[in-house]
């Protein structure tokens, strides 16, 4: 990244028209943070140093260019840090689809079109204003697609506080949101603490922790990753552990609890973006249906979702273990039986643990 930017602007105007031309572009919010994240990395040091990462290398691997952006963007002097709402407002109650085992749970951020996407194309478009402004500009945009700590970013740019399960959190919007970022050679004003902000108000609520299915959040503010439900179903790509198919219920992409039982998602605001809109009716839908789609169909219906990411295999991998987990049905085993001979070692494994707990159940429900 270059720094040969004009010098003859006034920074601050241009700070206060990049977050309304954020606003106008979707966002719900929109910060201004320096690079400096020490405290970040000891923490992040410390977290990899005892394994809470898993199998996900990538976090790892770029060394400390995750918590040094000015390393992993040479040049980069500031970060612009946007949120933007994804409830979707026609969704079926979380809590009802959970405890109908015969359903399928799906995170509420993968029920419409791939978040990476919408993000990425609103956050350049925020760059082509800025650089219509000052024409020498460079920037990189990332949005859960980099080695970026987005959450510790995101609240030194006073667009929350880290909640004890580890997500960002905001007095105004809760936590259903993603976060977006946008790193800039340009030396804006950065949004300075003030006294409260960034600082948890979490209190002494422990709902995150108590609800956690697998009990992954370890601790206020760490998570064990190895024991989430959205690292096994999404980032996991082999056998999901034994002990931890049973808690995983009929959740077969990504986890919601700890968000559903934060008292802070009271103030939560519906998405207002289509893009972010139901799609397939997978907010209510039921297993075997899902279990009977083929891999094609599968392609057809997430083409531009982010659940087509983890692949037609560790999907059906996921819902046979839902499927062992539902209320014993004549429908359910059968669904199971369909697949005792698939090709995938992954997906028989899965289905015949299913099969042996469907069939240690107690008697058929109609």
């Amino acid at each position: 990244m270059q720094t040969n930017i004009p010098q003859i602007v006034d920074y601050a105007v241009l700070a206060s028209k990049i977050k309304a031309w954020g606003r106008a572009l979707g966002f719900q919010a929109v910060g201004i943070a320096d690079t400096h994240l020490p405290e970040a990395e000891a923490g992040l040091q410390k977290w990899l140093a005892q394994g809470f990462h898993g199998e996900m290398d990538y976090m790892a691997k770029h060394g400390l260019k995750r918590s040094r952006p000015a390393e992993l963007i040479p040049g980069t002097l500031r970060i612009i840090s946007v949120r933007m709402n994804y409830a979707p407002p026609a969704a079926k109650d979380s809590w009802e689809t959970l405890s109908d085992g015969s359903r399928a749970f799906i995170s509420r951020y993968a029920l419409g079109r791939d978040y990476h996407k919408v993000l990425r194309h609103r956050l350049d478009e925020l760059a082509q204003k800025i650089r219509e402004e000052v024409a020498e500009f460079n920037y990189r945009v990332f949005t859960d697609s980099a080695p970026v700590m987005e959450v510790e970013l995101a609240r030194k740019a006073r667009l929350g506080w880290r909640g004890k399960h580890t997500l960002l959190l905001s007095r105004e919007q809760g936590s259903w949101f993603f976060l977006g970022e946008l790193y800039t050679n340009l030396p804006l004003p950065v949004d300075e603490l003030m006294d409260g902000d960034g600082v948890e108000h979490c209190g002494s609520c422990s709902a995150c922790i108590q609800v956690c299915p697998t009990q992954a959040i370890v601790a206020p503010y760490k998570l064990d990753a190895r024991r989430c439900i959205s690292y096994l179903t999404i980032e996991l790509k082999g056998s999901i552990p034994v002990e931890l198919r049973p808690l995983m219920g009929n959740r077969i992409y990504g986890c919601d609890d700890c968000q559903l039982a934060c008292p802070w998602n009271r103030f939560a605001h519906k998405s207002l973006e289509a893009d972010f809109a139901i799609r397939h009716g997978l907010d209510n839908i039921g297993l075997t249906e899902l279990f009977s789609w083929d891999e094609t169909t599968f392609k057809q219906k997430f083409a531009g979702s982010a659940v087509y990411r983890i692949g037609y295999e560790q999907w059906l991998r996921n819902i046979a273990v839902a499927l062992g987990n539902a209320p014993k049905q004549a429908e359910i085993q059968q669904a199971l039986h369909s697949r005792v001979d698939d090709p995938s070692p992954l997906i028989r494994e899965h289905v015949l643990w299913a099969l042996d707990k469907q069939t240690k159940a107690g008697a058929i429900q109609a």
